[in-house]
């Protein structure tokens, strides 16, 4: 096999306390060290984000991190072979909203667009956005064109779209601000499939012009997952919202699939701990309250997250003289936060709204079994992946996820986000350089206010915004739970963990991982403070030999 030594890294830049970023002179440079992760995994080396000019490597931890930066800085990249045999055809019909535009913009013709889409070859470079969403850069620039002004608020699954120097395919019904020249009937992303993703990074793709698109049914592999005959929880009441949610998935970033999982992590630990169960044991999360579940069977259950009042009513009974009078109401009790009590057959659990804080989890003894979806029962809101948000009457059957035969002690839990400012430690970067002193200390010296357009995907804040000191547009590049990032308009977005796993927004810091449960916690309305730490190592300096 021939290869040709490449560049090394330019330069590694602190991604928090658990990434960091390599910063590459080029696509091919990616691509190589993309490659050589890939095959050779760096100890401790938990993901692996290629972008448009970088490549961020997640660590396990914070000293496995500081030792992948101080290894990137030592590779020789070496360009991987090409071969011809991973060519992907993918059947278009060009008839695009956007076609004409495209025509216009480059100067083309519209069927010379098509000749331009359909003659070259296109290298997916990484994945982002969605699952199966893959970044295609081709043999040449002669479509290169700028996204939309003004995005779509939803893109129809399966159209084949330009934007900058990529193509890609939506797989999903979406919102997204490239320009559309056709659609295919081609299933980018397939959980039925052994490899779900129908193109990778590295994968060679070829467009085919048709006059007709073929869609391949859906093979739906699973039964209904809302009934079954054994012991577990009915959902009488799911309240705002209710999720089930574990510690998540990870390593499939290169598939465009975020992590997910609880967002206070710790709070779930507990849970399942109290209960018996493994740590990584599927429980609900649900928000602010409201949520009511009946025991199918005898249950052993806890609670933990923000405070609330945790109420039982136990069955209505029928007078037993059985003289036909009025069914009777069931007693009621309470039972504590952060313990372990019964939960009898036919018994109902409601959790009132929190004192403080914001999300709950509600554990079972033996888990929550529903089907995994690439090793993981999280349910992830952006891509759609895991089971659906919890309904009236769907039942949730317990599972087998113990490591104790006996439950847990009651436990202390720490104080929860109320009318008080939540202050995070950050980390500056990888992208303050975007920014002058006076934003940063903007950033740092303001209260920020939760919105209610705030979700699991990102909590939006309000306040004085921030302004950029760089004009353009930043190359998409891999972005983690804890990013603060921020778009043109100079009010933050902080990722949580169902977050895109590329964006194209400068982030100015990165909440410190141990800070993002706290983060979680804070209520819509709520207010927080960021406080910069200086903990991260710095990468600029040339290592020691």
């Amino acid at each position: 096999m021939h290869t040709t030594t490449a560049k090394k890294v330019l330069s590694v830049r602190p991604v928090g306390t658990r990434a960091v970023l390599a910063e590459l002179d080029g696509l091919q440079d990616v691509l190589a060290l993309q490659d050589m992760l890939y095959k050779s995994p760096l100890p401790g080396q938990v993901d692996v984000l290629a972008a448009a000019e970088t490549v961020m490597v997640v660590g396990e931890s914070a000293a496995a991190t500081r030792a992948i930066g101080a290894q990137l800085l030592e590779l020789e990249l070496t360009i991987p072979e090409v071969t011809d045999s991973g060519l992907v055809v993918i059947d278009t019909v060009y008839d695009g909203d956007d076609l004409a535009d495209v025509a216009e913009l480059t100067g083309l013709s519209m069927d010379g667009v098509i000749a331009a889409h359909t003659g070259q070859i296109w290298t997916v470079a990484f994945a982002g956005f969605a699952p199966g969403f893959g970044y295609m850069v081709g043999e040449n620039e002669a479509l290169t064109v700028p996204r939309r002004s003004s995005p779509r608020t939803a893109v129809p699954a399966g159209s084949v779209a330009l934007g900058g120097q990529y193509s890609a395919v939506y797989p999903r019904r979406s919102p997204g601000g490239w320009q559309l020249i056709g659609r295919t009937g081609a299933r980018m992303w397939d959980l039925d499939r052994a490899q779900p993703a129908l193109v990778r990074p590295g994968d060679r793709v070829q467009y085919r012009a048709v006059r007709e698109v073929v869609t391949a049914a859906a093979q739906d592999s699973q039964t209904d997952p809302d009934h079954h005959t054994g012991p577990g929880l009915r959902i009488l009441n799911p309240g705002a919202q209710s999720l089930i949610e574990d510690l998540g998935r990870r390593g499939f970033g290169p598939l465009g699939v975020s992590a997910a999982g609880a967002l206070d992590r710790a709070s779930l630990r507990r849970a399942n701990r109290l209960v018996g169960n493994s740590a990584s044991a599927a429980a609900i999360e649900t928000v602010n309250g409201g949520l009511t579940v009946e025991a199918v069977g005898d249950q052993v259950i806890a609670v933990t997250g923000a405070p609330t009042t945790l109420t039982i009513q136990s069955p209505s009974w029928v007078d037993s003289d059985d003289d036909g009078g009025e069914p009777q109401p069931g007693s009621r009790r309470t039972v504590p936060m952060a313990a372990p009590f019964a939960l009898l057959d036919g018994e109902a659990l409601t959790l009132g709204a929190p004192e403080s804080g914001f999300r709950n989890y509600v554990a079972m003894r033996g888990g929550v079994d529903v089907p995994e979806v690439l090793g993981s029962r999280s349910a992830d809101t952006m891509s759609g992946i895991g089971p659906a948000p919890l309904v009236i009457g769907q039942e949730l059957p317990a599972g087998d996820a113990t490591e104790s035969t006996a439950v847990g002690s009651p436990e202390l839990q720490p104080g929860f986000p109320g009318e008080d400012v939540t202050v995070l430690d950050v980390v500056p970067g990888p992208r303050a350089d975007w920014f002058d002193q006076a934003a940063l200390d903007s950033l740092t010296s303001q209260d920020w206010l939760v919105t209610p357009q705030s979700n699991r995907v990102g909590m939006r804040l309000d306040g004085t915004p921030l302004k950029r000191i760089r004009e353009g547009e930043l190359p998409s590049e891999g972005t983690m739970a804890g990013a603060l990032q921020i778009p043109p308009a100079g009010l933050p977005v902080l990722f949580l963990a169902d977050h895109p796993i590329t964006g194209g927004y400068p982030v100015i810091g990165v909440v410190r991982d141990e800070h993002l449960d706290r983060a979680a916690q804070v209520p819509i309305g709520g207010r927080i403070r960021f406080r910069f730490i200086h903990d991260s190592p710095d990468f600029s300096k040339t290592p020691e030999k």
